[in-house]
């Protein structure tokens, strides 16, 4: 029997979807479901139960040869387990057993849905034929993945690259993921200026820019390469021989 297609399921906060994808990576069939992010770890497998039973229901599943999984993050493909911080239900959630038990004797795969939608970049799509790339999503959340010399790098847990996660607002807002002033509170699609408008009854409210004091201008100064960053710049004497450039 031919096995020349793979199932694909891509795990966000919004929605469940997946798809068979042959060796072109064109999709043959597609199913999908919303997400029910806010009920227990239970029903939201339920949710990925109902995609795999669509796609299972057609002709073309004999065709799967494997399964891959792209997940709203962190991830920890070692163990086969996933944490999205936007689906509270889902704590250290075996989703690789439970899709396991779905699909049968097929190999699944799991990784960060950011470190997914770049391997197909990198294969299909805007990174394709670049050596180094690092590809970004912004939906429910932020994330991303790395290709590095020409291979897409996972990591050891598959998150390399996600990036939602980085604290740029010390004192932002808080993150369901423990930190404060994530990038994923402040650009992603619901937490992003254009999320928080109202989406009928009026026009969007108008932001106008804060107008900033021009900074103090300052004599420039040439700092000596063995001074500590934050300590006082040192002056060198005119006339004096200045260090070799390579030092600067």
């Amino acid at each position: 029997m031919q096995t020349d297609l793979s199932a694909a399921l891509d795990i966000g906060g919004t929605k469940i979807a997946g798809a068979l994808v042959d060796a072109r990576g064109r999709l043959v069939e597609r199913a999908a479901r919303p997400t029910p992010a806010d009920k227990d770890g239970a029903t939201v497998m339920r949710a990925v139960a109902e995609v795999v039973a669509e796609l299972a229901a057609g002709s073309d599943w004999a065709r799967v040869a494997a399964v891959g999984i792209g997940s709203a993050g962190p991830v920890d493909a070692s163990s086969g387990t996933v944490s999205p911080v936007n689906i509270p239900g889902w704590r250290d959630f075996p989703l690789v057993a439970g899709v396991r038990a779905l699909v049968g004797e097929r190999p699944v795969v799991l990784v960060g849905d950011g470190v997914a939608m770049t391997a197909a970049e990198h294969w299909q799509g805007a990174a394709r034929g670049h050596a180094n790339a690092l590809c970004m999503v912004v939906s429910t959340g932020v994330g991303g993945g790395l290709v590095l010399n020409g291979r897409l790098h996972p990591g050891p847990t598959g998150n390399a690259g996600h990036i939602g996660h980085i604290s740029v607002e010390v004192d932002g807002d808080p993150c369901p993921c423990g930190s404060r002033g994530c990038v994923e509170r402040i650009a992603s699609g619901p937490t992003s200026p254009a999320g928080r408008w109202p989406t009928a009854g009026g026009p969007a409210p108008t932001v106008t820019p804060a107008r900033r004091p021009s900074p103090p201008r300052r004599t420039p100064v040439t700092r000596s390469p063995c001074a500590p960053s934050n300590g006082p710049p040192v002056r060198w004497p005119p006339g004096s021989p200045r260090p070799p450039r390579s030092w600067r």
